[in-house]
């Protein structure tokens, strides 16, 4: 009789999109975002800390994860380099 180990989680395919590119990852829904996202960053080669991400137009937390946000295989979660300042007097 075999049973596969519990421990085993689905990984998911989520989709990052920055400016027209997108990247694949494959993640555990446990994962958290701060090294998925390290990931998008060097991968679209950025400093630490340039993006801010956002899942269905809502920004997420690094501390989350995919399964916390109840993500699904395919999912896209889209990339916006930081903005700073803007306003003038």
């Amino acid at each position: 009789m075999s049973q596969e180990p519990e421990d085993v989680k689905p990984k998911l395919n989520l989709m990052i999109a920055f400016e027209g590119t997108s990247i694949t990852v494959k993640v555990r829904p446990t994962m958290t975002f701060a090294k998925i996202f390290q990931a998008a960053e060097k991968k679209f080669e950025k400093d630490p800390g340039s993006f801010k991400f956002t899942y269905d137009g809502e920004r997420v937390n690094a501390q989350s994860t995919p399964g916390d946000l109840g993500m699904e295989d395919g999912d896209q979660i889209d990339a916006h380099l930081e903005q700073i300042g803007g306003w003038r007097s």
